[in-house]
């Protein structure tokens, strides 16, 4: 009899990406789709689909045992814009906020995690049936980095680290090693055009996992939309750490960044 996996689905491709893997793996999905934020054609992929408000946490743990889930991995992430227009806690999810806090996401994911766990469903990495996607280290385009597009890699490096380890965001991107844009609530993608709009062509973009980084959640990612964002903003360089940044749509990514000259570089 064939496993069933529980799948907490956010926005994007990537609940898609790990459905479809699952079921090539030959285990059943049960998926936990959250409204106005999951893409409806999860639908298609999985054996089981149920829609819920962002904090129905309760609701979420009763469908996982009703349907003999064990195991369950959280793919894609939530508009955090959402989180303040549409957060509909129940019971038992004001009660994992009361005790982690709202602040920080790692420690909120990190208490959703063990309220899971405590009732005998364990999370599992993300990226678990994925590993094909997480970036491989050194050069992914046709362009390697100059040297001083290097040195800016290592500084913004850096830094993203720092800001990573605070919980703000976890893209930084510099020009001749000034810092030009952090990103926040905004998003990887509107950053880069910040950036772009303030320091012009020849930005170089660095996306690192945080410290101590917990692959349950919150894995960094990248993709078409990114490189698309990169060329809007006339940057140069795309910086991922290697073996903890997801590269979805890989091959057409590649493609329009060798077509626009940017390099993609794993560290």
């Amino acid at each position: 009899m064939s496993e069933n996996i529980g799948l907490i689905a956010g926005k994007g491709q990537f609940p898609l990406l790990s459905a479809r893997a699952a079921r090539d793996h030959g285990v059943r999905v049960i998926a936990v789709a959250h409204r106005h934020e999951t893409d409806p054609a999860l639908a298609e992929l999985v054996h089981e689909i149920h829609w819920v408000y962002v904090g129905q946490l309760g609701k979420m743990i009763r469908i996982f045992k009703d349907a003999g889930v064990r195991r369950a991995v959280m793919a894609g992430g939530i508009t955090r814009g959402r989180l303040f227009r549409e957060f509909r806690p129940d019971l038992r999810a004001l009660s994992v906020v009361r005790r982690a806090g709202a602040g920080q996401d790692d420690r909120l994911l990190q208490a959703v995690a063990a309220e899971f766990e405590s009732e005998g469903i364990t999370i599992a990495p993300s990226t678990l049936f994925l590993d094909e996607l997480l970036a491989p280290a050194g050069k992914l385009t046709k362009r390697s980095p100059t040297a001083a597009e290097l040195q800016d890699i290592d500084f913004g490096f850096k830094i993203a680290k720092e800001i990573g380890a605070l919980d703000i965001g976890q893209t930084v991107v510099v020009r001749r090693q000034i810092v030009v844009a952090l990103e926040a609530v905004e998003g990887t993608d509107e950053c880069i055009r910040r950036a772009g709009a303030l320091a012009g062509p020849g930005t170089v973009v660095v996306k690192v996992s945080k410290p101590n980084q917990d692959l349950r959640f919150d894995v960094p990612a990248v993709g078409l939309d990114t490189i698309q964002a990169m060329t809007e903003a006339q940057a140069a360089v795309l910086a991922l750490e290697a073996n903890k940044t997801l590269t979805f749509d890989r091959d057409q990514m590649l493609t329009a960044a060798n077509h626009n000259k940017i390099a993609v570089w794993g560290v």
